[in-house]
């Protein structure tokens, strides 16, 4: 039997391809570079898309706040078409025979910060191509207008020594998650203690002191349209089970300044 979310797919769609912005106060990133030197990119169109076919259906939608940064319009679209690029191979892979359970696409982009010094967007969605469930889709796009180039986490955090305390830190507070969702779920001796080994563990794995799992992250704004915190955005399967979806940990101004390349400590509260 497909899993429930192929059933409410066509509602879904319905809702959720108008370009979608949550306001103006915020493939993975970690591939993400920032823009190159040269002619500036030409300015694309970002198009939400809607295409149902009995074996397969698509829906992508974008913020079009994002179309007048062509870099970041750029990126975004990139990212997209990637995702069905994947979707369409696993497709013709079926030589024409029609899946228990339609693929499917379903990508949303949304637009978390506009302000003139950072633009941040967000890709949440999943593809399924078979099994119990689809595959998860979660990256962030940092743009900053001004520079007109991506913000990644190699460029804010240039000295190894940050990966540690970004490390450190994200290993405290999502270890105090873990124990409290057991305590929620009144879980107690030998079960206790196997889950709380497995998720510790997948916490230990997923942040370790590397650039590549801490790729993806959001700007958290103030009141004065300064970072006042980064909330680091960890996929299912990384720090724990898929059942437990997207998991994120905010790391304040007062810790990250010490960390952060010295040109871009303005645009954080006491930078």
């Amino acid at each position: 039997m497909p899993p429930p979310s192929r059933l409410f797919l066509p509602l879904l769609l319905a809702v959720f391809l108008p370009a979608c912005d949550r306001g103006t106060t915020p493939v993975a990133p970690a591939e993400q570079a920032p823009a190159a030197s040269g002619p500036a990119p030409v300015a694309i169109s970002l198009q939400d898309v809607v295409e149902t076919e009995p074996d397969y259906i698509v829906g992508i939608s974008f913020p079009q706040s994002a179309a007048k940064h062509a870099g970041l319009a750029t990126a975004l679209k990139a990212y997209a078409d990637a995702a069905r690029n994947d979707l369409m191979q696993a497709v013709a892979g079926l030589k024409g025979q029609k899946p228990t359970a339609p693929y499917d696409l379903s990508l949303q982009f949304t637009g978390l910060v506009d302000t003139p010094d950072v633009v941040a967007v967000a890709a949440d969605g999943s593809s399924y191509t078979g099994g119990a469930h689809g595959n998860p889709l979660v990256a962030r796009f940092v743009w900053l207008p001004k520079t007109e180039q991506m913000l990644t986490a190699q460029a804010l955090f240039p000295n190894a020594s940050a990966w540690q305390v970004l490390s450190d830190t994200t290993r405290e507070q999502l270890a105090t998650l873990l124990s409290q969702r057991l305590d929620a779920d009144d879980l107690e001796g030998a079960e206790r203690a196997e889950q709380l080994k497995s998720g510790s563990r997948m916490i230990t794995d997923g942040t370790a002191p590397k650039a590549e799992n801490f790729a993806r992250f959001e700007p958290v704004m103030d009141v004065s349209g300064r970072v006042r915190a980064l909330r680091f955005v960890f996929p299912p399967y990384q720090v724990g089970p898929y059942v437990d979806g997207t998991r994120t940990v905010d790391i304040p101004a007062r810790i990250l300044l010490p960390i952060i390349a010295p040109e871009y400590k303005a645009l954080f509260i006491g930078g």
